[in-house]
């Protein structure tokens, strides 16, 4: 099937052409067929780089009306906005954050990419464009079946559906179970393919060798004679040499971020070639010595990433970047991390050393991944990763146009290893998405959404509401009445609903408050008795650090890590500034917790006082990416709080004046 045969205007059939794409891949056609430019709901089922952004484009192109694009990440977001808006008179807008309010300026935009938060937060506000939508694509949609966010996705896509039954709904995917059930919930055709544009092989290395499950097998001889190296790290290191000498590049996912930052220093010693010529094969020694109009090296990005922040991670960083490998974590400021994630696309970098979340979603494939690690720690012990991950990170092997193949090697310590790795990752299916909606804390804040939103004004209202739902079309008898009629009576009990005696149900203004400042029921609570502790504390002791404490000890912001050395530390701090805080460290259930709100408060107080990026990390062991986020989110938090101070008619400058000065 050729492009120029699909109902597309000739412009876009030219755009196309520019970018090389006018044969459809086979799970390509097959959307077609399956109606995704007739307005037809689709549930796409295909692997990664086999074509799923450019089914979204027929969709958004074809629909008779303005489209959304859902997708989980910021960087992705981002990433696709560029895409859509790069279409010849396409208008494409992006909103991703101001949870508080309905972002009316996307209104008579054709293309909004957003994320499912934001989405949920535009319509609690009342958001207007999101009436006009004609067709709906959500990426990611395995999501479904994520803890926390799940449910925002789940109801949030129930809820469009509802106030709009005709517009198209199109679902993508690369790593889904139960795509079936998914279809039928949307009412949607399924198109399942395991159609690559470049052939996978994935196989498991041990005893000198990879095993392949096409039958093959490659030897892979390392040397671990050093008593003191990594048997398994120095498994990877070969593994990602010979995909670079090979002129490829690799993608190596590692357990945490200090393994990813030891693999790349590892990797520096290999001395990978740091030039790419024009025929995708390596060159140069490192120095730059190839001709520069052949490729760009490696020195060009490690001078990049220097200018964009001079911490002590972002000088390591670029100190590896210089010979052609880079770590990547949620620690890295977004700036490097979007650095090091466009330079491995644009071949400029050999490898990239990654945690696993560089597998969900940002386009960065690779000739060859290696999976070190399949296990983490999760705060009680070793957990092995979830199939659907690790075959996430195997998927991004294989570049379109640019690989031959694709490889993708689990590390295994032995053959006995090996055959258990093999049953759990290679043969096995990933898990089926089911849907988290059940869970209380879900419960009670989409109930208190639906009723704040006036989408229900009673426990049956939001039933039916929920009747919608993914979680409803999976469950025979999904009996939901008991856990709302309790997320109900709780939040009665917090005062953010009220109960008639007719059965009705409404949002007290704190509780609109509450859902439209979009922070869960449990953080509104914390807040307002901040804010009730707060009346009666002297007016000199309430602080920027009051108003930092009082948003840190919220299920909404973000757990910084307490180390054993800091404690006494933190505790002293604490007790000193004790008259400034909302909480009676004496009276708190979970104190460990709360020393730890105590720890992000106080690095926040110091941020807004003047203290640099390079002093906070070094003194309180963050990357730069978590006071990035942690920064992010009590600017947030600060305005909600702003918003229910307000509401209560309580006094508290301190307030404004730390959310100025983030």
């Amino acid at each position: 099937m050729r492009v120029a045969d699909l109902p597309l205007a000739p412009e876009y059939v030219d755009h196309f052409a520019a970018r090389g794409i006018e044969e459809l891949y086979p799970p390509q056609a097959a959307a077609v067929e399956a109606g995704v430019c007739e307005g037809g709901n689709v549930v796409a089922a295909v692997p990664t780089a086999s074509g799923k952004t450019f089914v979204a484009e027929l969709a958004l192109l074809t629909a008779d009306g303005p489209g959304l694009y859902v997708c989980p990440l910021r960087a992705l977001a981002r990433e696709k906005f560029e895409e859509f808006d790069a279409l010849p008179g396409v208008d494409a807008g992006i909103s991703t954050g101001d949870y508080d309010s309905a972002a009316s300026e996307l209104a008579g935009k054709d293309v909004v990419v957003a994320t499912s938060e934001k989405v949920d937060s535009a319509i609690r506000n009342g958001a207007e464009w999101v009436d006009d939508l004609a067709c709906v694509v959500v990426d990611e949609v395995h999501l479904l079946g994520a803890e926390g966010r799940g449910p925002t996705l789940e109801v949030t896509l129930a809820t469009l559906r509802r106030e709009a039954p005709d517009v198209q709904v199109v679902a993508l995917s690369a790593t889904v179970a139960n795509p079936a059930d998914i279809a039928d919930w949307l009412d949607a055709e399924l198109v399942e393919s395991t159609w690559r544009p470049v052939d996978l092989r994935v196989g498991i290395h041990a005893e000198d060798a990879v095993r392949f499950d096409d039958g093959t097998e490659q030897s892979v001889p390392v040397d671990t004679a050093d008593p003191a190296a990594s048997a398994d790290t120095e498994v990877t290191a070969e593994l990602v040499r010979g995909a670079v000498a090979d002129g490829g590049q690799a993608l190596a996912f590692v357990r945490s971020r200090r393994e990813a930052e030891a693999l790349a220093d590892r990797l520096t010693d290999e001395r990978l070639p740091t030039v790419v010529d024009g025929t995708g094969r390596p060159g140069g020694d490192g120095a730059g010595t190839a001709d520069r109009d052949a490729g760009l090296d490696a020195a060009a990005v490690a001078e990049e990433l220097r200018e964009a922040g001079g911490t002590e991670t972002g000088e390591r960083l670029a100190e590896a970047a210089a010979w052609g490998v880079a770590f990547h974590h949620a620690g890295l400021s977004s700036d490097h991390r979007a650095l090091v994630e466009r330079a491995f696309r644009e071949r400029r970098l050999a490898v990239i050393c990654a945690t696993p979340t560089l597998a969900a979603g940002v386009n960065v494939p690779a000739r060859r991944v290696v999976v070190r690690d399949q296990q983490r720690y999760t705060g009680s012990g070793h957990e092995w990763l979830p199939v659907l991950e690790v075959h996430q990170m195997c998927g991004r092997a294989g570049r379109p146009h640019l690989d031959p193949y694709g490889e993708a090697v689990l590390v295994a310590a032995d053959a006995d290893e090996r055959a258990e790795l093999w049953d759990r990752y290679v043969t096995a299916g990933a898990e089926a998405v089911e849907s988290k909606l059940r869970d209380p804390a879900a419960l009670r804040t989409h109930t208190l959404a639906l009723v704040a939103s006036g989408f229900a004004a009673s426990q049956a209202e939001v039933l039916d509401a929920l009747a919608e739902t993914f979680y409803a079309s999976r469950t025979p008898n999904p009996d939901l009445g008991g856990v709302v009629g309790d997320a109900v009576a709780s939040l009665v009990d917090d005062g953010l609903l009220t109960a008639g005696d007719d059965g009705g149900i409404a949002a007290t203004p704190v509780g609109a408050q509450v859902s439209r400042q979009y922070v869960t029921p449990d953080t509104g609570v914390r807040i307002v008795e901040a804010l009730r502790r707060v009346e009666a504390m002297a007016a000199e002791d309430v602080t920027e650090l009051t108003a930092f404490e009082a948003i840190c000890d919220t299920p909404d912001m973000v757990d910084t890590y307490l180390g054993n050395a800091e404690r006494a530390a933190i505790y002293q701090f604490a007790r000193t500034r004790s008259a400034e805080l909302t909480t009676d460290m004496t009276a708190t259930d979970d104190f460990e917790g709360w020393l730890e709100s105590v720890k992000t408060a106080r690095i926040l107080a110091e941020w807004v006082e003047g203290a640099s990026v390079e002093e906070l990390v070094a003194s309180y062991r963050i990357g730069p990416g978590d006071l990035e986020s942690r920064i992010e989110r009590a600017e947030w938090l600060l305005g909600a709080a702003e918003a229910l101070a307000e509401e209560l008619d309580v006094s508290m400058p301190a307030l404004a004046s730390a959310r100025a000065k983030l």
